[in-house]
């Protein structure tokens, strides 16, 4: 964490100073917006955050409920996000609170009592070591909570207009503002998404227009913005239901604090525990329904759903003493038709977004739906600061659908397997270890790494890709421990890359540092560098592209002296000296022997939601200033 180079700071580092619309951010909405964002849910809030970090652009999230969430659906955190969490400077804090799932344990009929359950097998939670960061469970009003906080702390000072309805709009594609939404102030709603409810005797409502550069539609399933822009979800629902409980219960069954998959003659569960020891979240197979039934399977007493779950852990015993939250659903799958409205738009312009459950409805058992949700609010986000603030051309914009559409349809497919096999009899199992195995050999997938955005104007050819085998195109940056070189620390080279809008170049030198230092001195000072082109006239340099250098040779071989200036630049407005760029290769735990690196060098160019854009020799620094040229406008 950096702070002092404004000055002196005694209070809390975490709160950037105030900068732009946030110096003065007004407690009524205005009457014309840069970002409207519909929803205050987990993709909403991660858009809100991110775009908090551009204080010139005017950012608004309205959500119908009268104040923050209470309880949350989901509280599956996958590695990935743990990642994201890194970015946003909360990981720590939620780490703490949260449920860490280690391994997973299996449960199967007893051959000798098929009526009773025995334990089968456990498999570790990421057999692999794909990822530093653990795999949580953790309520989704809290992670609602940390991602609200960062934007009250950023500079624009991000906010929630709670007890505001979503009512509808219309894209003239005139003028400055061209959406005009209708709003309506409400009062009396709690609840999530698909569950909110509206108490009785609340104010009487009041209509209000504002004008939008741009809105986002992050509404949930049932989202009324999808419908404004004449939106759907087509898929199928698999006529099997499912009861859901959050349970504070005593019990004999003795994998409780485990996660579990367990399945019995009497049907299926997966068992989570939860954060704070004794809650424990339990998904209970109430079997097939009748596809005529309207529904009913929905209005199935808690009662039963709770002997159910009894039948199924037979000969073990649920004492059920509370249930803070329960649901039944029946798993659907669904995908929307358009991430955007520019099919519809007056002049084709994608002016309207959709995202988290407005694009995308599955089941809950895998944990995807809210961390897919937030990498959508990450992947957006940015994306209209650097539009807004004149950084990037409007067509940037359209990355968006093209690589969250083929991502939502990954996870559909991904997640349509799973729920089946859960779903299975045992007797349906073509092994007995069949279930295991899937959840062992797709491991990847649900922690969130198989994403891989392919060529674009964001992602580069996979010319060069040899250079640094082991950070591939359009997949999230894996960190390596480095040691930074000014103070000796060993820290992961990945979790200095902040949620702040920057992109990250990565300069991995050469064995001897004279490429490298050529390398810097053109980026330095080469007119077409995108150091000097792209960086706003008076800001500081790295302000725009976080340029760092990793050296091969141990820490304590490096001289700070000899580092190229590009990697020591000057911050703030005393022109005080970042350390924080130069890191060197840890003796046993090589980044260039763990990530493929050529020992001539390479350079790795990183979006600032952690994704890999580019992949380029060290000795042609003007194939940096290609791929920069475009992304970013001359300013």
């Amino acid at each position: 964490m950096q702070f002092h180079h404004h000055g002196y700071v005694s209070g809390d580092p975490r709160i950037a100073p105030a900068a732009g619309v946030g110096l003065d951010r007004p407690e009524e909405l205005p009457s014309e917006i840069d970002v409207l964002i519909v929803g205050s849910g987990p993709a909403g809030i991660v858009a809100a955050a991110q775009l908090a970090q551009f204080p010139d652009v005017v950012t608004r999230v309205v959500e119908r409920r009268d104040g923050r969430l209470v309880l949350g659906q989901a509280d599956g955190i996958q590695a990935r996000s743990v990642e994201t969490f890194q970015a946003f400077g909360f990981a720590q804090q939620i780490i703490q609170e949260a449920y860490q799932i280690t391994e997973t344990s299996f449960w199967t009929p007893d051959p000798a009592q098929p009526a009773n359950i025995v334990h089968s097998s456990t498999t570790p939670d990421d057999p692999h070591g794909i990822s530093e960061f653990p795999h949580l469970i953790v309520n989704q009003a809290r992670v609602i909570d940390y991602f609200a906080d960062y934007a009250r702390r950023a500079p624009a000072r991000g906010d929630i207009d709670y007890g505001t309805e979503f009512v509808d709009l219309e894209v003239t594609g005139e003028g400055e503002y061209p959406v005009s939404v209708t709003l309506r102030k409400v009062s009396g709603f709690s609840g999530a998404g698909i569950n909110t409810e509206k108490a009785d005797g609340d104010r009487p409502e009041e209509e209000i227009v504002v004008r939008a550069k741009y809105v986002i539609g992050a509404d949930g399933a049932r989202s009324s913005v999808r419908r404004a822009i004449g939106g759907s979800l087509a898929g199928s629902t698999s006529l099997h239901a499912w009861g859901v409980m959050d349970v504070l219960a005593v019990t004999d069954f003795p994998d409780f604090r485990k996660k579990c998959i367990i399945h019995s003659e009497a049907g299926s569960i997966l068992h989570i525990p939860r954060e704070g020891n004794h809650l424990a979240r339990i998904y209970v197979d109430l079997g097939e329904t009748d596809e005529n039934d309207g529904g009913r399977v929905r209005h199935t007493p808690l009662d039963e759903v709770i002997a159910r779950a009894n039948a199924i852990l037979h000969p073990y015993t649920l004492d059920v003493r509370d249930v803070p939250w329960h649901s039944v659903y029946e798993v659907a799958h669904r995908l929307t038709d358009r991430f955007d409205d520019a099919a519809s738009s007056p002049d084709g312009k994608g002016r309207v977004f959709l995202m988290g459950d407005a694009c995308h409805t599955h089941s809950a058992k895998a944990g995807q739906g809210m961390n897919v949700s937030m990498q959508d609010g990450w992947n957006l986000g940015w994306k209209l600061g650097y539009v807004l603030e004149g950084r990037s051309p409007e067509s940037l914009l359209k990355t968006y659908s093209d690589e969250r559409w083929v991502t939502s349809k990954n996870l559909i497919d991904f997640d349509r397997e799973w729920s089946s096999l859960m779903a299975k009899k045992p007797e349906e199992f073509d092994s007995p270890s069949e279930l295991e195995d899937f959840y062992v050999a797709t491991a990847e997938f649900p922690a969130g790494f198989m994403t891989q955005y392919t060529e674009s104007m964001l992602t580069g050819n996979g010319e060069h890709q040899d250079l640094a085998t082991g950070f591939p195109l359009g997949k999230r940056f894996k960190s390596v421990m480095t040691t930074r070189v000014a103070d000796a620390v060993p820290v992961h080279l990945g979790h200095h890359h902040r949620a702040d809008g920057r992109f990250r170049v990565y300069a991995f030198a050469d064995q001897a540092g004279e490429r490298l230092a050529e390398w810097a001195s053109w980026m330095l000072e080469n007119p077409a560098s995108p150091v000097r082109r792209y960086t706003p006239e008076g800001a500081d340099i790295d302000s725009l592209l976080d340029v760092k250098a990793v050296y091969q040779r141990p820490h304590d071989q490096v001289e700070l002296a000899s580092v190229p200036k590009l990697f020591l630049p000057a911050s703030g407005p005393f022109g005080l000296t970042d350390y924080e760029k130069v890191y060197a290769a840890l003796p046993g735990d090589d980044i260039f022997e763990q990530r493929g690196i050529d020992r001539a060098g390479a350079v790795v160019v990183v979006r600032p939601d952690h994704y890999v854009a580019a992949v380029l020799p060290l000795d042609a620094p003007e194939l940096v200033a290609d791929y920069f040229s475009g992304v970013l406008l001359d300013r």
